[in-house]
């Protein structure tokens, strides 16, 4: 196993590639609110149970969702609620700088 904690920067790139897909940041949204199993993250997200189980490996693999045996169903949870400020981090203000930023250099 790679050892985590020998590049912090390689990490934190890990958990902005993770976080960088819209279906992974709208399944961490939806743990929000709570534990979800994977059929309700599905009915919820409209994705299909492969790529949901997928996306829930990625953020499982940078520790931002655990899981949990329930029965025969796996209960996924955010495993620190701290990642909901750096997602909101990226509030419209800084969004709007951004593209701001963005369009002054295709001019």
């Amino acid at each position: 196993m790679k050892q985590v904690g020998k590049k912090p920067e390689a990490f934190k790139a890990k958990v902005f590639k993770a976080l960088s897909d819209p279906a992974r940041l709208e399944i961490v949204e939806l743990l929000k609110e709570g534990g979800k199993y994977v059929s309700d993250i599905v009915k919820r997200t409209g994705v299909v149970q492969p790529a949901v189980s997928r996306h829930l490996k990625i953020l499982k693999e940078c520790g931002m969702v655990e899981e949990s045996k329930v029965g025969n169903k796996r209960l996924y949870k955010v495993t620190d609620p701290r990642i909901f400020k750096v997602i909101n981090s990226l509030d419209t203000n800084l969004m709007d700088s951004l593209k701001k930023h963005v369009l002054e250099r295709m001019v």
